[in-house]
């Protein structure tokens, strides 16, 4: 028997529904697969650019299941009982959401007498496997960002120092938040977002992997630029990091960044089908404690310390499913991850080098073309 299959929300929030849709609708919306049929549930005036998609599913608005009592002004709630009034019309007894299914959703399809199943797999396993297309729109967005981190390391490497080792670009001293203001401006002009912001971080805030960086940059110091923007005609993410070291690095950095550099070689290199994020994670830590460096995750460190994962799924989101770390399952041929080990320590600053990798049957494939170095003068 066919498994009748709900998913729900906005198709510009939730991936798995936009990738049912076709369509980044900004408005609630439902997917619904019913022995066999596919059915959309959009709002009527974006139903016209839904049936121009050309997807395999027939576009219905709410209006279209109203049920007795009428439809409520507000459209997730109308949305909603257009669906729990489909399911009775149609006598749909049961029927399965993934994780993402608003609650709203879910309290009226319970109150219509539907059980609602839970599977863990939908909306996770189908894209994790990424199709030849999304491989190609993957690798166009991975391209882009490589000139985005170009054009800001580059930049960064070329400025002008004050008196205090502060840089200066254009008479005025160069702030992390202006150089990721400068890939804002440098991603829009080519079509692209950056959606979730970007991280340009020297020390000590460096020491927090995630920290965004703030204040002034400086001379000697090697400066993380991780920037993972979104297509805005695909919606598939970049994400690559690379670090940069205006005038000469210290002994420790040169340090820091071979052991990342050579981590993330053995990581690469153990992304193949029927091997475990475990196994890729622990070949990268593995790396960084035969330079000598430790595990201290959660907690901040003056010296160069292990903070994280080595890398995660990525496609639609930046970070998907599944996470290269302690734990992780079976890698599938057809999925892409990053790759991205990192050292980070309060005194020296951080360093971390990220790639985006296919897994295939012959092996890894790597999309970036970037040096990995620290010299971007």
């Amino acid at each position: 028997m066919t498994k009748n299959v709900l998913l729900a929300g906005i198709p510009a929030e939730n991936p798995t529904l936009y990738r049912a849709v076709g369509l980044a609708a900004g408005d609630p919306a439902a997917w619904l697969s019913l022995d066999g049929r596919n059915r959309l549930i959009i709002r009527d005036i974006e139903a016209g650019r839904a049936r121009d998609v050309g997807r395999d599913h027939e576009v219905f608005s709410p209006a279209d299941f109203t049920p007795e009592q009428g439809l409520d002004a507000d459209r997730a709630t109308a949305t909603a009982q257009a669906v729990a009034e489909l399911l009775r019309r149609e006598g749909v007894r049961q029927i399965t959401a993934d994780r993402s299914l608003p609650f709203i959703f879910a309290w009226h399809v319970m109150q219509a007498g539907v059980e609602l199943r839970y599977d863990a797999d939908l909306g996770v396993l189908d894209r994790r496997v990424k199709t030849a297309e999304e491989i190609r729109w993957l690798e166009k967005a991975q391209n882009v960002t490589e000139q985005g981190i170009r054009f800001l390391c580059e930049r960064i490497a070329r400025c002008d120092t004050d008196d205090e080792g502060q840089l200066v670009f254009e008479g005025e001293i160069l702030t992390s938040e202006a150089a990721r203001a400068m890939a804002a401006a440098f991603f829009l002009e080519h079509g692209y977002a950056l959606n979730h912001g970007a991280i340009v971080a020297t020390a000590p805030h460096a020491a927090d992997c995630h920290h965004a960086g703030t204040g002034a940059l400086r001379s000697g110091v090697p400066i993380i630029v991780d920037l993972y923007p979104q297509d805005q005609s695909t919606r598939y993410c970049g994400d690559c990091t690379r670090c940069v070291v205006h005038g000469r690095p210290s002994e420790q950095v040169v340090a820091m960044h071979r052991a990342v550099v050579e981590a993330k070689a053995a990581g690469i290199d153990k992304l193949r089908p029927g091997n475990t994020g475990d196994q890729v994670h622990q070949a990268v830590i593995a790396v960084q404690q035969r330079h000598g460096f430790e595990l201290s995750r959660g907690t901040l460190s003056d010296g160069p310390t292990i903070q994280h994962g080595t890398g995660h799924g990525i496609g639609l989101e930046v970070h998907e499913p599944i996470l290269l770390d302690d734990g992780g399952g079976e890698i599938l041929e057809g999925e892409v991850f990053t790759v991205e080990p990192g050292l980070y320590g309060r005194q020296t600053g951080g360093v971390r080098v990220e790639d985006m990798i296919v897994v295939t049957a012959d092996g890894p494939r790597n999309l970036n073309r970037l040096p990995e170095g620290l010299d971007w003068s």
